[in-house]
């Protein structure tokens, strides 16, 4: 459960890191400018001196883009952004008869930061009384608390936690086939057991 001083610790440690961030950008601009000062107020410059003096500056630029970009990544990670904008691609297995209406089917991504409509990319028979049920939903947010909502209307709510990191390294091929987390509200006696709703998915 998220309590008021856990929430005030995580936001005094985000401000933290770019109150860091900002010193360090200070700190290699005033490198930046103190390097380039020198050398071109030198009267007098032996090929050491410029190249020596070259390389100052090289590593006075050089940790001036880094701290540029830390300040970057700080202030994303603040605001919980993921620039990059990975998505999951995930397949849903459950009956063939829990998927008669596939146009009515709501699939939603929620998170601790926001809710994200997935896209339904349609539904493939296994020819063994099941169907897979395919889509993809965007992470918008860095967060490992991701949750995905399948709406089948008249057939019940299920819910799949998505066990991800806060940021997923990209995947060619699908991980291993999870069971339903929880079945908020099937329908009394025509559900199928828990174990016959399965997902599995991959980073893109």
């Amino acid at each position: 459960m998220t309590t008021l001083s856990s929430l005030w610790t995580e936001s005094a440690d985000n401000q933290l890191g770019i109150l860091m961030s900002a010193l360090s950008g200070i700190a290699a601009a005033l490198a930046v400018a103190l390097a380039m000062t020198v050398y071109f107020r030198l009267s007098y410059r032996s090929w050491r001196d410029v190249v020596r003096h070259g390389l100052a500056t090289f590593a006075a630029i050089a940790l001036f883009a880094f701290a540029v970009y830390d300040m970057r990544h700080a202030a994303s990670a603040y605001l919980g952004l993921n620039p990059s904008r990975p998505a999951v691609e995930f397949e849903i297995r459950m009956p063939r008869e829990m998927l008669a209406a596939v146009s009515d089917t709501q699939i939603e991504l929620h998170t601790d930061r926001n809710q994200t409509l997935a896209l339904v990319g349609g539904v493939r028979e296994l020819g063994d009384g099941r169907s897979v049920l395919r889509g993809a939903v965007a992470l918008n947010h860095r967060t490992a608390d991701r949750m995905l909502v399948v709406n089948l209307p008249g057939k019940g709510t299920f819910e799949f936690r998505l066990r991800l990191p806060a940021e997923p390294h990209r995947s060619e091929q699908f991980g291993p086939w999870h069971l339903a987390d929880r079945i908020a509200s099937p329908v009394t006696g025509t559900a199928a057991p828990q174990d016959a709703y399965t997902i599995r998915y991959r980073v893109l």
